[in-house]
């Protein structure tokens, strides 16, 4: 697979603060992969997808040092408009998306459309096809600025989801959400992986980024402290001894060998859990 995004010894530090955010970042992001970004708060994660999508320090200002690569060019030398059609981003904060002057969700969607200039019928196309991917079809003639904040953070998917861009970037996609719709967004990110696009996830269900994600990424005070296959980071002690939340079947197979029960593998999931435990006749 090709490489679509490449940190070559990137620090950053926010304006006004003398403590970087991140530091020595050094990683590559392969091309139709699902990567999941785990670790505590304030471990410089939500900085990690800012990074990528150019807004460090193009919107936030402050000290950039190494480079960050989208596509085969730094995100110095792209123009926001078209960063913005390489990489889809979906903010933390959902009500921090919402443009403010759409009196429509069905225009909150297709603003970004409008503004690529996207004929008329096709912009209805993907608007009505998004919606209904992404579940708002009932939604589309609310004003954008009366959703609840599981509504918004929807709507907030469904307009990035409209550009198509082949990278999506979601920083925490399911903090307003329900069970049943965090269960309904990991579809939607499944099938975008389907699609052959590159899904980034900073997420703090670990268990979900478990059976969703190809790769995961680990930071801890604004390092990335292991990165690789799913299996292989989420066993690693590092994240223990960082404070990184690990799922629950990877702390139930590490008490199981501490007691000297021997595994053929690290269980990431409650289906592999429970197969091992029969295995084991536990």
């Amino acid at each position: 697979m090709s490489v679509c995004i490449e940190f070559k010894d990137v620090s950053y530090a926010y304006p006004l603060t003398n403590k970087a955010a991140v530091k020595h970042l050094n990683c590559k992001l392969e091309s139709g992969k699902c990567y999941g970004i785990i670790g505590p708060n304030a471990g410089g994660k939500t900085t990690f997808c800012n990074l990528m999508r150019g807004l460090c320090p193009k919107f936030y200002g402050g000290i950039l040092k190494g480079d960050v690569i989208v596509n085969g060019k730094s995100t110095r030398e792209w123009e926001d408009e078209e960063l913005s059609i390489q990489i889809g981003y979906v903010f933390q904060d959902p009500f921090a998306q919402v443009s403010g002057i759409k009196e429509t969700v069905f225009e909150e969607i297709g603003m970004g459309l409008e503004n690529l200039g996207v004929e008329t019928e096709e912009m209805i196309q993907r608007i009505l096809e998004i919606s209904k991917m992404v579940n708002v079809e009932s939604l589309l003639q609310k004003n954008p600025l009366a959703l609840s904040g599981g509504q918004c953070q929807r709507v907030a998917f469904a307009s990035v989801l409209a550009l198509n861009s082949d990278i999506i970037v979601i920083d925490e996609p399911t903090s307003q959400l329900d069970p049943s719709s965090t269960n309904d967004v990991f579809e939607i990110i499944s099938a975008l992986k389907n699609q052959g696009k590159t899904v980034i996830i900073a997420e703090h269900k670990i268990d979900l980024l478990a059976e969703y994600c190809d790769e995961i990424i680990a930071m801890a005070e604004g390092r990335i402290i292991a990165q690789g296959d799913t299996r292989e980071v989420l066993a690693n002690p590092i994240l223990r001894e960082k404070g990184v939340r690990i799922p629950q079947t990877v702390s139930l197979a590490i008490n199981m060998e501490k007691e000297g029960i021997p595994l053929r593998n690290i269980p990431i999931n409650k289906k592999e859990a429970i197969e091992l435990l029969k295995e084991r006749e536990v």
